[in-house]
């Protein structure tokens, strides 16, 4: 179900989310109702203790966990009542997703990873738009390199031009810093918030630092799957 979003509405609004996934051990309650909402153009920084539930929380906004139970509505769209293609149709063009891992495809060029999405969504002007979001975040001169030839701040940033190439309404980022080292990391989140600003997107960013995380607008932290009470950046 899609719904029409006003300006009062918030970009995400997440209501009584519960999540429950399967192990060895039995079902694990992994999120345990939440209630969140986060305003368009916000920047909302997500901490919290390992194993807390803070990725998993990100991963029920993508619509890349389905919640057990409660409202996920993004954009306008209920995120519990679409099937898988309407969901990966709603990633490709209205949120771009950067993980720690930037989960590039090895086997393509950088500017080939950058233009997926826009071909999945039938751009006629994929590769040129990826080439221009590629100068954008610094890498015009690594166009034909594959993400092997790339150091990780590189591939970060490869990640990042794909993320946004689509212009998405929101942008979650799960550690992005998490595998590269200090400086590199620093540099990788000033060019995540510029990027931020100028697109005018809705950011949401798990950190373990809660430094990196009160660069954000707005901080909650999660434990045991709950948002404790919030405080302001």
């Amino acid at each position: 179900m899609t719904t029409s979003l006003s300006a009062a509405q918030p970009l995400i609004r997440l209501k009584d989310v519960f999540l429950n996934l399967a192990s060895l051990a039995g079902e694990v309650n992994v999120l345990n109702g939440i209630d969140l909402a986060v305003a368009a153009g916000e920047t909302l920084g997500i901490v919290g203790p390992s194993g807390s539930g803070k990725s998993t929380l990100l991963m029920v906004m993508a619509g890349l966990e389905r919640a057990s139970a409660g409202a996920v509505v993004v954009g306008g769209h209920d995120l519990g009542a679409l099937d898988e293609d309407q969901l990966a149709r709603i990633r490709r063009t209205e949120i771009g997703i950067v993980f720690q891992s930037f989960h590039l495809i090895p086997t393509m060029t950088a500017l080939e990873n950058v233009a997926v999405p826009l071909e999945l969504a039938g751009a006629a002007d994929a590769f040129d738009r990826a080439e221009a979001e590629l100068v954008a975040v610094g890498l015009g001169h690594r166009l034909g390199h594959a993400p092997g030839q790339l150091s990780g701040g590189e591939q970060q940033r490869v990640a990042l031009a794909r993320a946004f190439v689509a212009r998405p309404r929101l942008l979650l980022a799960d550690e992005p810093t998490g595998n590269l080292d200090g400086a590199t990391g620093r540099a990788v989140i000033d060019l995540l918030f510029e990027l931020h600003r100028r697109h005018a997107t809705t950011l949401v960013l798990v950190s373990h630092d809660p430094a990196l995380a009160a660069r954000c607008q707005r901080v909650v932290r999660v434990e045991d799957g709950r948002i404790a009470p919030e405080t302001m950046a």
